[in-house]
């Protein structure tokens, strides 16, 4: 019996492909080998047609040891990003030139007094009426670029929200704005156009755009904001003398400021 078994299982074998590598069955688990004989049948005829070898049954099931497949390509890692400043509204952008000249308050002045500072040779003061109840008292170093006269009785632009500075023992609460070359050797004033009135709030634009100024900051924001030193630079005459700010005109009602014949000058 155990010699059948063996020849019936050593012809299964030779049923298997070849190969020059050892049979895979070293890795998968050969299952269900069995040696069954056929059912008996009820048959005569079927009984005298028996065959007596032993049916050879073969059959392979998978196993967790067969056919181990590699494993899949591990996904690569994704690495977290962080946004770039100003990205996502991480950071708020820088204001724009136009929008910070906005928060300066500008006006049209006129100088109702004047005189030689005490204690400084290059100050004049003044007292300006810009819409106030009291005239402001502001200093300015134009005493080596214009005669005292000149000065007296005349329109100007005034930054008016500047925080006051102690100038000699005298407080200056304002700026008169003017135009000077490259070398600062010629200073003439900014004027406001005939017809301006003292405390009219200055802008830059078209004349329809007046009403969009924004509210002015505190002397307090201009200073720690440094808004004035960002829009300065900004500021120039063009080859007609007008006062711009970019390209954007500076205005009152009344019509463009302009100075008196500085060309490309710069303001301040």
């Amino acid at each position: 019996m155990m010699a059948t078994a063996r020849m019936a299982f050593a012809s299964c074998a030779r049923l298997l492909p070849s190969s020059p590598k050892p049979l895979a069955l070293a890795r998968t688990r050969a299952s269900a080998v069995s040696f069954l004989a056929p059912p008996p049948s009820s048959s005569p005829a079927a009984r005298s047609t028996r065959n007596p070898a032993l049916l050879c049954s073969c059959s392979t099931s998978s196993s967790p040891e067969a056919a181990v497949a590699p494993p899949p390509p591990q996904a690569a890692a994704v690495e977290e990003t962080k946004p770039a400043p100003g990205e996502g509204g991480a950071e708020k952008a820088e204001p724009a030139v136009e929008e910070l000249a906005g928060l300066l308050d500008i006006r049209v002045g006129r100088v109702v007094k004047a005189w030689r500072h005490p204690e400084a040779d290059t100050l004049y003061v003044e007292e300006v009426d810009v819409g106030e109840e009291q005239p402001r008292t502001i200093c300015s170093g134009l005493v080596n670029f214009l005669p005292l006269e000149q000065l007296q009785d005349s329109n100007v632009i005034v930054l008016a929200n500047l925080k006051p500075r102690n100038m000699r023992g005298i407080k200056s609460n304002g700026m008169l704005m003017a135009a000077s070359d490259a070398a600062h050797e010629n200073v003439e004033l900014l004027t406001p156009p005939e017809g301006s009135v003292p405390g009219e709030r200055v802008w830059f634009g078209l004349e329809d755009e007046k009403d969009r100024q924004s509210e002015p900051a505190s002397p307090n924001q201009i200073q720690k904001k440094k808004i004035w030193e960002s829009v300065q630079p900004h500021l120039r005459t063009t080859d007609n003398c007008v006062a711009v700010l970019g390209e954007h005109t500076m205005r009152t009602s009344a019509g463009a400021v302009f100075c008196k014949s500085l060309q490309g000058a710069r303001v301040s």
